[in-house]
């Protein structure tokens, strides 16, 4: 049976400080419960020829692919402010697929049982957020949004405790790294100097190989993951996206969105809008991701001082002034991305006051992001009141006046709007619904909005229900440890 793995293992050739080499704790009877054949043709993989059965035992850890070499990463993060040694509780690394010869991913499943870092933990996942990560980081894919992805889900025939008893299921996500921002702070902790070359020049080999013969390859590093994280946030802000627990530890050094816990997509506007159950101050609400996004990287500095140069002092003022450009780097960022959103060519010092006005707006209506963009390119038109309100047609008038700026036409302005503005987003209730019938071994209403979602620019027939938005207005998440 050739499946077409091809693993080549360089993270777990690193020092024991790095990770804890251990096996997944087999399971009871695991099934099959969705594969994804769209991903698994983007590795080179073909289970065509794999039975339910032996694809359960496979994406359960009941039996390893050849030459796997599973290990548990070693990491630290900041937990809602807080410092604490972390590491894959749950977690096991299978090895690095390798595609195409240069192509390099990570295989790792989720809820695979304990490890050394579970602190406690049972190492185990539940069917429902481990299905909510497949649904959600496809859905982001789909959305051209850097992210993690899910190649498979099993349920592993036990039943798990969290608020009451639930079936247990194990992820398998692939990603271009599971190198995060705590783990930098892990082996900074440590204060081995040895150990942090060898991981900055290990992640340099691995994601910014331009910059290997860089005489100031930390600084240049900070620089290139800033750049990657802030375009990162600038399109979960495009979207409307809610990380919801935005830790250090769930910060990749590649830039791609990790862990579907607590998240949610925003329906009506409010930039205090928080989903997490556990985020009790608003620390990782909609609006403060942009400062978060700062505040992690200036972790993520600190950790590099020793490496950007000698005379610490010289060092730390290197990396403030280096962290400083964030807020600048952000706000050119976001206002072209919402120009973009706008259908705006060219710039106009009106674009600012334009856009503050709309979101005002859109807060003060109790409007829905998504759609009112929709509405703006006659897209499933709403015949809502809320588009009837004088202030609103007033802004109108404004931003059809400014369309015409710069050579503009409004068929120009519509086109580029249909690139940036989503149809369809991951709506709460319609997730909610699919994940309820999926503990009644129902996996049609996944189905069909992962469907729905892999086309989320374009306008499909028959989605009136999953443009609505949910009437839950007090929605929660979880993350389901």
């Amino acid at each position: 049976m050739t499946i077409g793995w091809h693993f080549d293992n360089t993270y777990s050739k690193l020092s024991k400080t790095f990770k804890e080499e251990i096996k997944p704790k087999p399971v009871q009877d695991p099934k099959i419960i969705i594969l994804n054949q769209e991903l698994a043709a983007d590795l080179n993989l073909d289970f065509s020829k794999v039975d339910n059965k032996d694809l359960a035992k496979l994406f359960s850890g009941n039996s390893l692919p050849e030459g796997a070499n599973t290990i548990a990463q070693a990491y630290a993060g900041h937990q809602f402010g807080h410092f604490t040694m972390l590491g894959d509780g749950r977690a096991v690394l299978l090895g690095e697929h390798l595609v195409n010869k240069n192509k390099r991913f990570d295989i790792q499943f989720k809820g695979s049982g304990r490890t050394s870092f579970s602190r406690g933990g049972d190492g185990r996942a539940v069917l429902g957020p481990m299905l909510r990560e497949y649904i959600i980081s496809e859905a982001m894919n789909a959305l051209r949004i850097p992210t993690t992805r899910s190649l498979a889900v099993v349920s592993t025939g036990e039943k798990i405790v969290r608020e009451n008893l639930l079936p247990g299921a194990i992820l398998t996500r692939v990603a271009s790294s599971h190198i995060r921002v705590g783990t930098f702070q892990y082996i900074a902790a440590k204060q081995n100097l040895e150990d942090l070359n060898t991981l900055a020049d290990y992640t340099i080999e691995r994601h910014y190989p331009e910059i290997k013969s860089s005489n100031k390859k930390a600084l240049d590093l900070l620089n290139l993951v800033m750049q990657k994280q802030c375009e990162l946030v600038i399109n979960w802000m495009r979207v409307g996206f809610i990380h919801g627990v935005m830790n250090t530890d769930n910060m990749t050094i590649s830039g791609e969105t990790i862990d579907y816990g607590p998240c949610a997509f925003m329906d009506q506007y409010n930039p205090k809008t928080v989903f997490s159950s556990i985020d009790k101050f608003g620390r990782y609400s909609f609006s403060n991701q942009p400062p978060i996004t700062k505040w992690n990287l200036t972790r993520f500095a600190e950790c590099l001082i020793p490496l950007i140069d000698k005379d610490e002092d010289k060092a730390v003022k290197i990396a403030t002034e280096s962290i400083d450009n964030f807020q600048n780097i952000y706000e050119t960022k976001w206002l072209n991305m919402m120009r973009d959103k706008l259908g705006l060519f060219g710039k106009d010092k009106s674009d600012q006051k334009l856009i503050n006005d709309l979101l005002y707006w859109m807060e003060s209506n109790k409007a829905d992001y998504t759609n009112t963009f929709c509405h703006l390119m006659n897209i499933n038109s709403s015949n809502d009141s809320k588009y009837k309100d004088t202030n609103f047609i007033n802004w109108f008038k404004q931003w059809e006046s400014r369309i015409l700026i710069n050579n503009g036409s409004i068929e120009k302005s519509i086109n580029l709007m249909k690139k940036n503005n989503p149809i369809i987003i991951p709506r709460n209730h319609k997730v909610e619904e699919a994940l309820e019938a999926s503990y009644n071994n129902d996996m049609s209403l996944t189905n069909k909005l992962l469907s729905i979602l892999n086309k989320p620019y374009d306008n499909q027939n028959d989605i009136d229900d999953y443009q609505s938005p949910s009437s839950n207005i007090e929605y929660q998440t979880f993350c389901g440890t």
